[in-house]
């Protein structure tokens, strides 16, 4: 089953062979628990400015910009674009809400999955549509050595965010590989497209309430369960890329 996915992946990008060198790993929802705190926090900002929304709808938004994701609410409640400023202050006190609600934990078997990435020498590079400190500023003490200086992708070093694939392609960039070198991990679906359609094998991973088949469509090649399923099913992943048979 794996074999005829990673050849049909192959076939359909027209690479010539799979060489795993570069982990392009997601952070919201995949390294950290933290889906359900973003959600509340935007609930709440929203409440507080009189835009209807509902939980749910955030964890589709996942991996978005701030900005992107104000602007969408901006349209649907408002009828325009969100200005500038809005997008500045509006983000500005989400992230204040997200700061005062408890705090979140790594995803059960992240840091498995990561180390494994280290220990068989991964370049590992962070691509998270993202702009909180108050994540990023954990990731070297949670995730030891996983991530080097200058190995990451934030919502500060794109123009365009997730679902584009700009993330991605910036992060094969940084790790200096070409797409057939990249497996990216990824739990929602605007991260899925962003990495498959910069040409990434992508990894879907199931973490919260959006079903592997909305991972599946947005062009997910594989989808596991969990974390800790990801971890356990890695080493063969990475075996079957290494010996495919083209």
């Amino acid at each position: 089953m794996l074999s005829s996915i990673l050849s049909d992946y192959v076939k359909r990008h027209r690479y010539t062979r799979l060489q795993p060198l570069a982990a392009l790993i997601d952070m919201d929802g995949t390294l950290y628990d933290s889906m359900g705190n973003h959600a509340e926090a935007w609930c709440r900002m929203c409440e507080e400015n009189g835009l209807s929304v509902t939980r749910e709808e955030f964890f589709l938004y996942e991996g978005m910009t701030g900005a992107g994701t104000i602007d969408i609410l901006m349209q649907r409640c408002r009828g325009r674009h969100a200005t500038e400023e809005e997008c500045i202050s509006l983000y500005r006190r989400k992230t204040e809400i997200f700061k005062e609600l408890p705090p979140v934990r790594p995803m059960p078997g992240a840091k498995d999955l990561t180390d494994l990435m280290k220990t068989v020498g991964m370049r590992r590079v962070l691509v998270t549509g993202s702009g909180q400190n108050s994540l990023l500023n954990r990731l070297d003490e949670d995730f030891p050595g996983v991530f080097t200086d200058g190995m990451r992708v934030t919502s500060r070093d794109v123009t365009r965010g997730k679902p584009h694939p700009e993330p991605y392609i910036r992060g094969m960039q940084i790790a200096g590989v070409t797409p057939s070198q990249a497996i990216a991990v990824e739990n929602a679906p605007l991260g899925v497209k962003s990495a498959a359609t910069a040409g990434a094998f992508t990894v879907g991973v199931v973490t919260g309430p959006v079903a592997r088949t909305e991972l599946e469509a947005a062009g997910a090649a594989v989808v596991y369960d969990s974390m800790t399923e990801c971890a356990e099913e890695f080493p063969t992943l990475l075996y079957e890329m290494l010996t495919l048979n083209l």
